[in-house]
């Protein structure tokens, strides 16, 4: 029996060896598939990068098509099913919310990154290291970017507009920058609140897109816009009132109902004619309620459980010359109540004339297709401003809204940091040259971590060249040679073909979007290098 167990034992032991060196391979193939599935979406943005970069057009399951160049639109629609590719969807949508621009040099630098760490990975050097080499390069890329930004005063208005310009100038309107450029700064300025001047809250900007037109009858009104159009009854309602007191009510001006399970059964016509006749006095009731209290215009929020607005209020109301705007959206309700200074009324016995606000002038427009419902001259301060974009068609009109909406987030990250630094690749050439001689000061594994990471910046002159359709490698070869020689705002001139200097070129942006693009993309390429292994969960 020993004789036969000793041959079995033999067997038995390669086994466990290459069932050991096999767990060694799983993790670098799990490293590399995920590194592979992130640089492909990388690929996929990378040439509507920069003020010549391609559009994509976008198809959804119902068949509505988008065409944008915004990288945070682009991946926000994708089907994405790899889970590391879509940390990289993860990362634009960060990027979007932190600095509002710059989604797609965003990506673009962290498939460089993936790409410059797997061939680390390929000569043998530990993800750990890697990773954490990586975070050390980020701090000193921020520190270079900070020396080399130039502080700005919110009152400079010029600045904020090269700023708005440059971001507005790679997107499908960039015709338009000269329209909706000073717009945005306007707003922005408009909205800046003196108790927190660090800060914008751009929900105070209401952007409503409305069918017709061209993108040039953007205009920006001071004060509130309503998409809903008036209500009016058979009689034919008020279209316009002047010396307006504005009323919002949370309520429903129409017969109460009974409840879901209760049934109200009628036996004869005295009965019926009776319920009608209170139903007329109640609702009469209410309308005079309103009437008393002094106002003139009334905004009705829309409601899910019964008609907001009876077609015998709408009458009563009509007859008493007051204007109605119905269904007005709950998540609206907060807005107009800032840009008018009204407070919502939840019933009617807190219908008072302490509780409306005063207008100049509400009346209905007609814009395009449809109508819209303008308030002006509110005579409560408020901090708010309404923008009503115009597009020829539903395509042009989307792309405006979100130029419009990056734009903003531009100027509001010069209020949140008010300096200022290049654009056109500048500062990542610049920070390319900086970390590779710091990378010379440093020895071991570090060293070579530097050096790739500062290579794997000139991703975006590359890629900036390459979509203006110069030759990438000589451009950046130059571009370097520059900045070697101390001319850190060089940057690459999208339209005359060639390198001049990005300040004399008007091409700037914030320092907030260069620094959180870098340590967005930084944190995610991280995280991915140190997954090793994905484990699918069992359904329950």
């Amino acid at each position: 029996l020993a004789a036969k167990m000793a041959p079995m034992k033999m067997a038995r032991r390669p086994t466990g060896k290459k069932a050991q060196f096999q767990d060694k391979e799983k993790p670098t193939q799990i490293r590399e598939s995920n590194i592979q599935a992130a640089k492909a979406v990388a690929d996929s943005v990378r040439t509507s990068l920069g003020p010549k970069g391609m559009d994509k057009m976008i198809q959804d399951e119902k068949g509505d098509v988008t065409i944008t160049n915004d990288g945070a639109t682009i991946l926000k629609q994708m089907k994405v099913l790899h889970p590391a590719a879509r940390m990289l969807v993860e990362l634009s949508k960060a990027q979007d919310v932190e600095a509002g621009d710059g989604t797609t040099s965003v990506v673009v630098i962290a498939g460089s990154l993936l790409n410059a760490a797997s061939k680390l990975l390929g000569r043998g050097i530990h993800p750990t290291v890697i990773s954490d080499a990586f975070q050390k390069c980020s701090a000193k890329a921020v520190e270079v970017l900070t020396n080399m930004a130039k502080p700005i005063e919110l009152s400079d208005r010029s600045l904020l507009l090269t700023s708005a310009n440059t971001s507005l100038n790679s997107k499908v309107v960039s015709q338009y920058a000269g329209i909706l450029g000073p717009m945005s700064v306007d707003a922005v300025l408009k909205v800046v609140d003196s108790s927190n001047p660090n800060n914008v809250d751009l929900r105070n900007i209401r952007v409503i897109p409305k069918l017709g037109g061209t993108v040039e009858d953007t205009e920006m009104i001071d004060g509130l816009i309503l998409s809903q159009k008036t209500a009016s009854g058979a009689g034919g309602g008020l279209r316009r009132v002047e010396k307006a007191k504005i009323g919002l009510i949370q309520f429903c001006l129409s017969p109460p109902k009974t409840d879901m399970e209760n049934q109200v059964i009628l036996s004869d016509y005295t009965q019926m004619d009776r319920v009608l006749r209170e139903e007329r006095q109640y609702t009469l009731n209410l309308v005079k309620q309103i009437k008393k209290a002094g106002c003139n215009v009334l905004f009705i929020q829309k409601s899910i459980l019964r008609d907001a607005l009876s077609d015998l209020a709408l009458h009563f109301l009509n007859k008493m010359k007051i204007l109605v705007v119905k269904d007005v959206e709950r998540e609206d309700i907060e807005f107009v109540c800032k840009s008018t200074g009204c407070k919502p009324i939840a019933s009617i016995d807190h219908f008072t004339s302490e509780m409306l606000a005063s207008a100049e002038l509400v009346e209905e427009v007609n814009v395009g297709t449809g109508r819209i419902v303008k308030v002006t001259g509110c005579s409560a301060a408020s901090n708010t401003v309404s923008i009503l974009v115009r597009g020829s068609n539903k395509l042009v009109l989307h792309e405006a809204e979100r130029s419009i909406h990056d734009a903003l987030c531009v100027i509001r990250c010069l209020v949140k940091k008010r300096f200022i630094i290049a654009g056109g690749g500048a500062p990542e050439t610049e920070l390319a040259v900086q970390l590779l001689q710091y990378a010379q000061t440093l020895s071991g594994m570090e060293a070579y971590c530097f050096q790739a990471y500062a290579e794997a910046l000139e991703v975006v002159p590359y890629t900036l060249s390459e979509n203006a359709g110069l030759n990438p490698i000589a451009t950046v070869t130059e571009l370097r040679n520059r900045h070697a020689n101390g001319d850190s705002g060089c940057g690459i001139n999208v339209r005359r073909g060639g390198i001049s200097d990005m300040a004399q070129e008007n091409v700037l942006q914030p320092l907030l979007v260069s620094t959180s693009a870098i340590e967005l993309a930084t944190e995610t390429v991280r995280s991915i290098l140190k997954i090793d292994d994905i484990v699918n969960t069992r359904g329950h």
